[in-house]
Parts: C-alpha cells; structure tokens; sequence
C-alpha cells in the first residue's frame, strides 16, 4: 500500500515505515504529524484518486530528526565584466517516518436519482378582462430629401511638358588694352 502526499508543497510518494526527508516542520523530535492532503492511495492495486485531493484520507507519521542539510553554494558570474557573487545556505529539514496510511470509508456511493414526480396540471387561470387594442400611432411628417449630389467634374489632364528653350551664346569678352606708362 503507498500513498502519494502533499507536504510543504511538494509530493512524496510514502509506504508504511518509510522515512522520508520533508522540509521543516517545526515540531518537536517524537511529535505525531497527520497529513491530509493525500493525492493519490494504491491499496493492493485498488487506485484511489482524488480531484485535486481525496477526502477523507490521512497519513500519520512521526517526526523522527531535525537537522540542517549539506551547505548548498551559489555562484554567479558575468564573464568580462568583474561581476562575481558567492552565496550559500544550509537547508532545515525534518525526517518523518510514516505509521499509518488511512482512508476513511465515509464516502458513499452515489445514490441512484428518483424520477421526478409528475407535474400537476395548472389550475386554470381566471379570466382577466381583453386587453385594450393599443391607439394607432400619428404618422410623422415624412422626412426632407436632400439635394442630389453634383456631379465632380472629371480631372483634368496634366498639360504637356513645354521644350526648354535654346541656350543663349554668351557675349564676346572685351579685349582690354595695356596702358603704358
């Protein structure tokens, strides 16, 4: 028979007499500690499987230690840029060993639905006085019509390129005489 548990947010799979390493408890070394949030219980191929948990099921167990876990180091390092950080931390754990895996027969079968009895007819209702035919509605006055559109006179044509006039000749340059001293 095994059971798999939800303890501290994280699951285990527990048999009777196992040990196992939890994260701490915070209880005493020989206390008794239930868990109910059991997820999933195999009872000798029987599979009990909760939606998320099942109801009703406990396992029990004994704290058996408390203790700290190996030094777990944290390095960190950009390569380049002289950015380098060590960390470390010793985690607390609790040591448990499993006693009892238990499910409560509290859980009854669905009990088969009863047919609904048949309705009973509707006495009939009282007669309520005809309902009064509701006024004509007044006709509105019709509504304006709006001047056609115009007409958007079609684009015009882009007129053609003009010829670009024949270069002028440039004047003769004067011819300047030297005057002598």
């Amino acid at each position: 028979m095994f059971a798999i548990v939800n303890i501290s947010g994280k699951q285990y799979r527990v048999e009777n007499g196992a040990q196992i390493k939890v994260p701490n408890l915070n209880s005493e070394v020989g206390s008794k500690v239930e868990f109910d949030s059991v997820l999933l219980i195999d009872d000798k191929g029987k599979l009990s499987i909760g939606s998320p948990i099942l109801n009703g099921a406990k396992v029990s167990g004994t704290i058996m230690e408390n203790g700290r876990d190996r030094k777990v180091i944290i390095f960190k390092k950009k390569r380049r840029k002289g950015y380098r950080r060590k960390n470390g931390h010793r985690q607390a754990f609790s040591t448990v060993m499993i006693d009892n895996i238990s499910m409560s027969k509290t859980k009854k079968e669905a009990a088969p639905k009863k047919e609904a009895a048949p309705k009973k007819e509707a006495a009939p209702k009282k007669k309520t006085a005809p309902k009064k035919e509701a006024a004509p509605k007044k006709k509105t006055a019709p509504k304006k019509k709006t001047a056609p559109k115009k007409k958007t006179a079609p684009k015009k044509k882009a007129a053609p390129k003009k010829k670009a006039a024949p270069k002028k000749k440039a004047a003769p340059k004067k011819k300047t005489e030297k005057k002598e001293d």
